[in-house]
This record gives structure tokens, sequence and C-alpha cells, in this order.
């Protein structure tokens, strides 16, 4: 059975190696990308063209994928004059890897569904070395009949892939996970920064808290900063930044608000404000021991 054709944008550390996967695996691409030495990588190991308008790359591809930064740079692709919904086949299915605020996922969704294509919100988990080797941990949502038709190309780029629900379903897990993950180092790191200013031994502080039910990975990836200053977590302050924000906003487009999702925000947003944006999130530790009242 003939392979689907892919339309990939979007080739950071994440979606260049999911792309080299799936070129491993035979898939035939097209790709974009502002950065032009990644496209040529891509071109460079075969069966992939690169497309110059996101309209170009729509008319040419069975299936869609985005793995971008923002939901606005999404939007723009899509809504462009060029954009995806210009050149979008009808049967064709958009897959958003990103994470992205579920409202505009679902204003999308309808949009594409008006011109006879579907979508998919598929955020990820794992790391960039799972996504070379097809083993990352996909959590899917939309139409159960769009997700049924792309799974088969789901399942080879990731090892565990969960079906959520309706469209936006994906990207709302995704937010309530970053949520509780990054306010947990948030969190953790100022105890950290607490008993460093207090004088208190923050080795052990982390014998204490990790015999006890506080004990997390979190936990050691903050410990591993605070106490023995290694940067292991891999998640930036600007993305954790970006996701709480999303978090923040989609809890006031339920009609709700979240008190400690404002709180952790804040202090990503005073972290990035102090040029510390591309640290890891546990490097929050300095902001807090440096933080004066």
């Amino acid at each position: 059975m003939k392979k689907p054709t892919i339309g990939f944008i979007g080739l950071g550390l994440m979606g260049g190696n999911m792309v080299e996967n799936l070129q491993k695996r035979g898939f035939e691409l097209t790709v974009m990308d502002l950065n032009k030495d990644e496209v040529a990588k891509v071109i460079a190991r075969g069966n992939a063209t690169e497309a110059t308008t996101p309209k170009e790359l729509a008319e040419k591809s069975d299936i869609i994928m985005f793995c971008l930064t923002t939901s606005a740079v999404v939007e723009k692709i899509v809504y462009g004059e060029e954009g995806i919904l210009a050149g979008i086949k009808e049967g064709a299915v958009l897959i958003d890897f990103g994470t992205s605020i579920p409202a505009s996922t679902k204003k999308i969704g309808k949009d594409l569904a008006e011109k006879g294509a579907g979508m998919i919100d598929a955020p990820l988990g794992r790391t960039p070395a799972h996504a070379k080797d097809g083993l990352l941990n996909i959590m899917a949502a939309g139409n159960k009949e769009t997700f049924e038709k792309v799974k088969p190309v789901l399942d080879e780029q990731g090892e565990n892939v969960f079906y959520l629900g309706a469209l936006g379903a994906g990207h709302t897990t995704k937010l309530i996970n970053n949520f509780m993950g990054m306010t947990t180092v948030v969190a953790m790191s100022q105890a950290f920064a607490a008993a460093k200013l207090a004088g208190v031994d923050t080795q052990q502080l982390f014998d204490i808290m990790s015999a006890g039910p506080s004990n997390s990975p979190f936990m050691k990836f903050c410990k591993n900063y605070a106490v023995d200053n290694v940067s292991d977590l891999g998640f930036s302050i600007n993305n954790a930044n970006k996701d709480l924000g999303y978090f923040v906003q989609m809890m006031n487009d339920l009609g709700s608000t979240s008190a400690i999702a404002e709180a952790t925000s804040s202090n990503l947003q005073a972290a990035v404000a102090a040029d510390m944006g591309n640290g890891n999130v546990p490097e929050i530790f300095d902001y807090f021991v440096d933080l004066k009242k």
C-alpha cells in the first residue's frame, strides 16, 4: 500500500529528528523551515523537496505536520494569503505536534472541515532522541475517523499513541501536564533557594525531601542544578513561560481562573525579563537566590 505524502513545517530540534525518522521509514516529504541549513540536511538525505509557500506544501501533501513554536505562528501559516487553508486538498489531514491554545486549534479545525479536510492535535512527550527513533509519546485528539486514518503514520513516530477524544483535548492535556510539571519545578527551585538563603545545607534538604512523598524526577532535576550545578532537564524557561501563559489563557477561555498558574507564570516571566529564558527551568533557582523584596 502506497504511503501518504507528508508535508512538514518546522525543522527544529524535535521536528528535524521527526523528519529524519520518517525518511528512514520510506515516506516522501515536502518540507519548509526558515533555517535553510536544516532544509538542506533533509533534502540531502533524499526523498524530500522544499516548498516555497505553505499553500504549495499543502497542495503536494496527504498529511501536513506542524512542529512550530506558538499558536500565533500556526495561525499565520494556516491563514496567510499563501497559507495551508488556501492549498489543502479535500481529504487531507493537518497534524499539529506543537503546544497550542485549544481554542485556536478548534477554530482551525472548523475552518479546515469547511474545506473537506481534517485536523488532529497531537502534542508530544519525550525528547528529540526519541523522535529520531520513532519512540515519542503522542497525545492525539480529533475526529475518531480522522485519527484512525493517520494512526499508522503516528505509530511510526511514537512508541505510545494516546487517543484523547475531541479536537483540542491533546493540547488541553499537554497544557495541564506542563502546568503541573513546571509549577512543581518552580516551587522546588525556590525551596532550594530558601534553604541556601537561610544557611541550610541543600544536600541535606534534598535527602530529607526525597525520603518522603515529595520525591520525584522533577525534584532530582532541581537538586542537580541547585546542589550539583548540573542543568539537565532539557526544557527552557522560555518554553515554560509560553506554556504557562497558554494555560492561564485556556482557563480564562473556560470561564475560570488559576491563581496558582498565574503565580508560576509571573515568576517565569520575571526570569525571562532577567535574561534567563534560554536556561533550563531549574536554573530559575538563581533568580530566586538573587530575588530581593
